[in-house]
């Protein structure tokens, strides 16, 4: 999937995958797609809610080994 930023949340825990999403996607345009590759097993559910509660999309939620690897596009 194509993406314009990608942001690396390896090896921190909730909620600093949030945070630090939340601060790339306020340095983007709307429609851009931000990569976020964490390693936190609680991430999907924040991520879910993350969208919910912004209205960024949350494009989809892949896992690879031990790594969580999702696609948001900021509304």
């Amino acid at each position: 999937m194509h993406f314009d930023k990608e942001l690396d949340a390896r090896g921190l825990n909730c909620p600093l995958p949030i945070l630090r999403t939340k601060k790339s996607l306020n340095d983007m345009t709307s429609g851009q797609v931000l990569r976020v590759v964490a390693t936190d097993p609680g991430a999907v559910k924040d991520f879910q809610a993350f969208s919910k509660q912004t209205g960024n999309e949350l494009l989809s939620s892949e896992t690879a080994s031990s790594e969580f690897v999702f696609f948001m596009k900021k509304k």
